[in-house]
């Protein structure tokens, strides 16, 4: 594509503390011919690259929170979910984006591919960011991450179950443009929806475990299994009990996801918090599990 018609005349440096904030002046030939003078400021804070680790066999994703001062004075809590990711520093995008996400994570990068580029924010700032993906697995971890101290990090590493991140994703609790669009990716080309084993802590579970099944998934209503139900009096008395979490540790490990509806309930709950514990997607409602169509 030719370079658009411009006519920069004005060049002023407002600011080259951190990076620089510059505003140009220019004039710009519009569509119909006419020329129209404009002004804009431009923060230069050089290029970037972002990867997503992800387990294929796990079904999981490594991903970083830590906290952003401009998301903060937006109304937000400051702590981001995010991809990891740095500026390149005249390093190669493959290069640099190795070495940042060992720093972040901890994690000993192997193969990554370029998925794309994209400019995150164009109306004003110059950064174009260079996507990757690669694979992970646990004896990749060589190290804690968390970032470097001296340049103000401080990086929580999160693995999560890959359908808890979409989750997360459409909940809103995941915000940064950056990995969701990274995760959509994950989403379109490398995980396909599949048959998920769901276990059913609900009201009305035998109802939810046919609808689950209509869907295409294998339910596990929890009284198959001797836990506790939604409408069991004794569920908090079950709880209580030493071999409670002994008997549904396993059984949890062995499916993707909890369905969790209802009114109180002690037993339910609890699996909500052992779930949670596994990286496991906790479904609040049916329409939240997509359905699975086998080709």
């Amino acid at each position: 594509m030719q370079p658009a018609p411009v006519r920069i005349t004005a060049e002023e440096m407002l600011s080259d503390n951190w990076y620089l904030l510059k505003k140009y002046s220019f004039d710009l030939q519009r569509r119909d011919g006419s020329w129209q003078a404009q002004t804009r400021e431009v923060y230069d804070r050089g290029n970037g690259a972002t990867i997503l680790l992800y387990n294929r066999e796990r079904r999981t994703v490594l991903l970083i929170r830590q906290f952003r001062m401009p998301t903060y004075v937006n109304d937000h809590s400051g702590y981001l979910i995010e991809t990891a990711a740095g500026l390149l520093d005249n390093a190669s995008p493959e290069e640099r984006i190795r070495l940042e996400a060992e720093e972040e994570t901890g994690y000993r990068v192997g193969a990554v591919e370029k998925v794309y580029e994209a400019f995150m924010s164009p109306g004003s700032v110059t950064e174009r960011l260079h996507f990757f993906i690669g694979e992970y697995a646990p004896d990749d971890r060589i190290g804690a991450g968390g970032g470097l101290e001296e340049e103000g990090e401080d990086i929580e590493v999160l693995e999560l179950g890959y359908q808890q991140a979409l989750e997360m994703v459409r909940s809103g609790e995941i915000v940064d443009g950056k990995t969701i669009m990274l995760l959509q990716y994950l989403e379109l080309r490398l995980m396909p929806p599949r048959r998920l084993t769901i276990l059913v802590a609900a009201s009305a579970a035998d109802d939810c475990a046919a609808q689950l099944f209509e869907a295409g998934h294998n339910p596990v209503p929890s009284q198959w299994l001797g836990l506790p139900t939604c409408e069991t009096n004794a569920a908090e008395e079950v709880v209580l009990n030493p071999g409670f979490q002994a008997r549904a540790l396993p059984r949890l490990q062995r499916c993707d996801g909890l369905l969790r509806t209802g009114g109180v309930c002690a037993g339910a709950d609890a699996l909500v918090l052992m779930a949670e514990r596994l990286g496991l997607p906790i479904y609040r409602a049916l329409q939240d599990i997509p359905r699975f169509n086998p080709a």
